[in-house]
Parts: structure tokens; sequence; C-alpha cells
């Protein structure tokens, strides 16, 4: 009977021994991570594993639950999500941020960054810490990382290869107002619609082109209904990984570190991954059968900052000219 009696009371001294600890099921807090972007880009990949990674690093005091593909709702309302308390973190391009604090949006103006080297230049430089500051005193809110999105091309049925070219065009392109620069300077009908409903806008003719990334046309399979590909290159855009006030007013210091470390390690490898695939895609949609254009840039340029002023949009041309002036480490 006593040798029986005795691996129980082990188990009992074992259980007791377990609770004492803290481990990660007594405490743990649930959160939600909302974005746009397709379950097969980086974006979504290194957000999953940015998830993993703060659980393991806090142990298991965090699950993250990862909402990709607008299952939460679309740019606009997903930035509203965080002060309202919907959602903890989230991906978001600059553009939408600056529908809150203005300055931290000026890195998307259409030609301000030339390409992925200029834009590591930005993201490390004093002046976006200055703006991404900004944002935060305003909102309450954390940019804990930048993620290269990549270069914006156009696609269309028909072939562009100067501004004129896209006169009187129904173009698509995101609900923020430095997107439409591009459009309006070159005389084309800028059209408003959601990242979900994009596709079928192309399909069924509601609108003729539309603009994003290559590795975002792969994703989103914009190939499938345009038939060109112009490599204008507008925008080199990129996405802020945010954290709601509430949330980061509730963690640790420790845990705040473990936050934007976990954030920007993933940050850099969706960053470098883009930045690779988009080297490789101009060759795969060769072999789709699509036309692709090289235009030159400076047309195109030329034709935004006639057309639109920066001061009439609400940003300075001092902080332009300091990105403009930025360069790369080594060069």
């Amino acid at each position: 009977m006593k040798n029986s009696r005795k691996p129980l009371i082990q188990v009992s001294l074992a259980l007791a021994a377990l609770a004492l600890t803290g481990l990660p099921a007594i405490a743990q807090t649930t959160l939600k991570w909302a974005h746009v972007y397709e379950v097969n880009e980086p974006y979504h990949t290194e957000a999953l594993w940015a998830a993993e990674e703060i659980k393991k690093r806090t142990n298991g005091k965090y699950e993250i639950q990862v909402f990709p593909a607008s299952q939460l709702g679309n740019e606009n309302q997903i930035n509203e999500g965080l002060g309202l308390g919907t959602v903890d973190i989230i991906y978001t391009s600059v553009a939408f941020a600056g529908s809150i604090h203005k300055p931290i949006s000026i890195s998307n103006t259409p030609f301000i960054l030339r390409d992925f080297d200029h834009w590591k230049a930005y993201r490390d430089s004093q002046l976006f810490r200055e703006v991404a500051k900004g944002y935060e005193d305003k909102t309450g809110h954390k940019v804990v990382s930048i993620t290269y999105y990549g270069q914006r091309m156009l696609t269309a049925n028909r072939e562009i290869k100067k501004p004129e070219d896209m006169k009187g065009m129904k173009l698509r392109v995101p609900p923020a107002p430095l997107y439409l620069m591009f459009p309006k300077a070159a005389g084309a009908n800028a059209t408003p619609i959601a990242f979900a409903e994009v596709y079928l806008a192309l399909q069924n003719g509601t609108v003729d082109a539309q603009e994003n990334p290559l590795t975002t046309i792969e994703a989103k399979k914009f190939y499938e209904v345009q038939k060109n590909i112009v490599l204008t290159g507008h925008i080199v855009d990129h996405l802020a990984t945010i954290v709601s006030k509430q949330l980061w007013a509730k963690l640790s210091d420790e845990d705040k570190k473990i936050f934007g470390a976990v954030a920007q390690e993933a940050a850099a490898r969706a960053s470098a991954e883009i930045q690779a695939k988009e080297k490789e895609l101009v060759e795969t949609f060769k072999q789709k059968g699509l036309t692709i254009i090289e235009v030159n840039k400076d047309d195109f340029k030329d034709a935004v900052m006639k057309s639109v002023s920066l001061e009439s949009l609400g940003y300075r041309k001092a902080d332009y000219d300091k990105i403009q002036a930025l360069k790369a480490e080594g060069l």
C-alpha cells in the first residue's frame, strides 16, 4: 500500500510545483494582429513567426492570433480599430497612418524614394524616428518597425509608355491622398477600391488598371486579368507595424523590448524576401506571356512634381528634400 501511494504523492507535488511557477496558461493574454495581405505573402508568414516568437520569449504570456486578407476590415478600418481597441497590432501602409498624423506618410510621395537601398537609409534615419515619434505622441500607439512593401508598378490592358498614355484611364488606387498624386498627374481617373475587391474590378472592367508591387501583382493574381506591366516604380512603399496604445501601456519594459525586437527581426526578414522576389518576377511574368514595359521614370516624376505641390497636401518641402538627400550606408 505504501509503495502504491508514493507515485501519487510525487505527482501531486509535481503539479503543485508547476502551479507555483506561474507558467503561461495561468495568465495568458490573447491578442489580435490584423492586416489586408494574402496568406502566402511574407508579411503574413513573418507575422505568424513573430507571434510564435513573442509567445516563446515571454514564456507563453501572449497568444497572438493573426487575421490576414482584410478579415477584420480594410486599411482604414483596422487603423480605426487600434484606437477602438478592437485590434492590438496591425500592418498598415504609412499612407493610411498619415490620415491620423500626416508627416509619417510623406515617404509615400511618388518618386521621393529611389529604390530599396534608399528606403533602407530612410528606415535607419533619425528623420524616420522623428516622424514616427510624432505619430506616437499624437496617438499613443507605438510604431515598432517598418517593412519594405516594394516598388509600385502599373498594370493595364493597354500599353503605357509615357504619362500622356494614361489620360482618361480608370486607375484603381488605395483611398489615401498620396496614392492619388500619380494618376492625377498623368490625367488618369483615380478610382479608390478596397484591396480585396480589386481583382473583380479589373476582371469586370470597373477599372482599366491598378498599381502595386510585383510581389502583390503575383500574390493577388492580377496578372490573370491584365496584359501589361509598366515598370514605373513610382512609389517605394512600406508598411508600419503598429501596437495599440492600450496594449503598449500594459506591457512591461521587458515585454516592450521583446515586442520591438521581434517586430524588427520579422520586418528585416520580410523585407529581404520581398526585395529578392522582386528581382525574379520580371522574368516570371514574361514567361506567363505578359508584356513588360520599361519607361523613363523622369517623365512620370516631372509630371507629378509639376501637377501637385506637397504644400497643397499639407507636407513640408524641407522634409521631402531631407529624404531625397539620404544616402545608403557606404555610398
